[in-house]
């Protein structure tokens, strides 16, 4: 379970959210590739009921998205706004 995306999806995302397919330290590609993770170890949980260390990554990478979604919060709503409506995370 270490790997939970390819290399080809994770250019993917970070070409769709990131700007480009090498730009991996933006905010908005990050989030978008912990998304993608939490999606993935949520289905795994829900089959595999007492993972235990699949839930404890489970729950460090949604407070990693957390973190870094109130750090883009505050440096640009519009920005933050349109990704959490474009991932369908939140309200």
């Amino acid at each position: 379970m270490s790997v939970l995306l390819d290399s080809k999806k994770k250019k993917e995302i970070f070409k769709e959210f990131g700007g480009s397919d090498t730009n991996t330290g933006s905010i908005e590609g990050q989030v978008a590739l912990l998304t993608e993770e939490i999606k993935i170890l949520s289905h795994h949980l829900n089959e595999n009921k007492k993972d235990q260390v699949s839930r404890r990554a489970l729950l460090t990478k949604v407070g990693k998205r957390k973190r870094f979604l109130k750090y883009l919060m505050r440096k640009d709503i519009v920005g933050y706004r349109e990704l959490i409506e474009k991932l369908g995370i939140r309200k």
